[in-house]
């Protein structure tokens, strides 16, 4: 007897916001609520055109067509967070808006105070500096391997984590970066195993690293290695919309989840934006689908294809992990002979209309994204070996200015009373030998180059190019 085969049942995927909002629209009501717009109506006509009625009918806010609310999660937002924290193996998971920038203040505001140290990465992001600035913590500066051929950061040394946990009391925290925004890969499992030594929780900023769950070629999540809470951008990689992320906490933490509940209540905006939450929902609802894991490993393969085309370019070369680190092999970092990052950058986007994700003094950063087809990657490496069979110079303006900061703050004085402190704007050139009153970050990819507190030197002016004052504080 001959059997017909069959096709594996598929299992329905479930959106609960996705669902809710579609529900709403297929069931409209009079408004009398914000957003004031009224559903597209009192939208400027262009702007309508541009993003389309649909858009328009679902920029809603919680509360209303029985979406739920955001802070505290309820009704479908409640359930789509419960499906996120299953999916990335969290006890809890929290939808952030305003990316994960709010969920790295809420970290610092909900689980540390005025005077105590957390431990963190020299290249970690902005948001992390000016969660110490809410909550008066004092940073303990790990310098990371300086990757000094790349011009960038490299991996985190577990043993200067332990270094300075023996040395330092009243340690609120550990928090690293992981991965780097280029994508080198820090040894989560030692670091958690040290920090569970000394009694210290491990948070990571896991911005760049939110796939790593769904697909076997990518690294360990380090929710799994040991982590007590991490933040990912699914916006970043993961196909959300913009400024929507996401925090988790593992089932293991014994931090007090509340405390980062009260802290994003106080943080977040009181009109949530239901369509970036649906975003969220979607996002998660198809990484875990076929079609997503698909795209996944799609995206995997698309960047090992232009690694190896790279590779057959004398004069690019691209960051594997050839020396002792791991990276996300989704990120291509890409130098090439006789150019500058930046002037690379540009060369690509003016002639070819290719834009990459960012460059520095060295390389550019190029994303394999889950959106992306293989003709895309076909193009870009025709285009990387036409431009080494050119002769392009690199522009020499660009050679004065340092686009990733690589020096350690020498701190002088709390953050939080250095930013609240009297301050005056000065001219860039006496500023040398003063203390910062101002965070300057430039983003991508947000790494600091002065916090307030920080001994502003000679050092410093080559990576200020673009600013003519500073903020220094008054008389120091």
């Amino acid at each position: 007897m001959i059997y017909k085969s069959q096709k594996p049942t598929q299992i329905k995927t479930k959106a609960p916001i996705v669902e809710a909002l579609k529900t709403s629209v297929e069931n409209p009501t009079y408004q009398f609520h914000i957003p004031g717009h009224t559903k597209g109506q009192g939208a400027y006509p262009e702007f309508r055109k541009l993003v389309g009625k649909k858009a328009l009918l679902i920029d809603t806010t919680d509360e209303f067509d029985n979406l739920g609310t955001l802070n505290p999660a309820t009704g479908p937002i409640q359930e789509a967070e419960k499906l996120a924290a299953k999916a990335f193996g969290a006890k809890k998971t929290f939808f952030l808006l305003n990316g994960s920038t709010v969920g790295n203040l809420a970290i610092a505001m909900g689980l540390t105070r005025k005077g105590q140290k957390i431990i963190t990465n020299r290249n970690c992001h902005r948001s992390v500096i000016t969660g110490m600035i809410i909550s008066g913590a004092d940073p303990l500066w790990l310098v990371p391997n300086r990757l000094d051929e790349w011009g960038i950061w490299g991996s985190v040394i577990p043993e200067d984590v332990e270094e300075l946990l023996k040395t330092h009391e009243d340690v609120a925290m550990v928090w690293i970066t992981n991965p780097t925004y280029e994508g080198v890969v820090s040894d989560v499992k030692s670091i958690s195993v040290i920090c569970k030594k000394y009694n210290v929780p491990l948070i990571v900023d896991e911005a760049h690293g939110c796939l790593w769950n769904f697909n076997k070629h990518l690294p360990t999540s380090s929710l799994e290695l040991g982590a007590d809470v991490i933040v990912h951008s699914l916006h970043k990689t993961g196909g959300s919309m913009s400024q929507s992320s996401m925090l988790h906490i593992s089932e293991n933490s014994l931090l007090d989840a509340e405390k980062i509940e009260k802290a994003l209540k106080l943080l977040h905006t009181t009109s949530p934006s239901l369509m970036l939450l649906a975003s969220l929902d979607a996002a998660r609802a198809n990484l875990e689908s076929q079609k997503g894991k698909e795209q996944i490993e799609k995206a995997v393969q698309n960047a090992k294809y232009l690694r190896k085309r790279i590779d057959d370019i004398p004069s690019m070369h691209q960051l594997k992990p050839d020396f002792g680190y791991q990276t996300d092999v989704m990120k291509v970092f890409v130098k090439a002979d006789g150019l500058s990052g930046k002037r690379l950058e540009s060369i690509l986007e003016i002639d070819f209309k290719i834009e990459v994700e960012s460059a520095s003094d060295v390389g550019l950063l190029i994303l394999s994204n889950i959106g992306n087809k293989r003709s895309d990657f076909e193009y870009l490496a025709d285009c990387l070996e036409k431009i080494s069979k050119k002769e392009y110079s690199d522009i020499c303006y660009l050679e004065n200015k340092k686009h990733m900061p690589m020096l350690t703050p020498n701190i002088k004085m709390n953050l939080q009373e250095a930013f609240y402190a009297d301050k005056e704007t000065v001219l860039k050139e006496n500023a040398i030998g003063r203390i910062s009153g101002e965070i300057i970050a430039e983003c991508p990819p947000g790494i600091a180059i002065l916090v307030p507190g920080e001994l502003i030197t000679e050092e410093h002016k080559s990576y200020l190019e673009d600013y003519e004052y500073i903020d220094v504080l008054m008389g120091k």
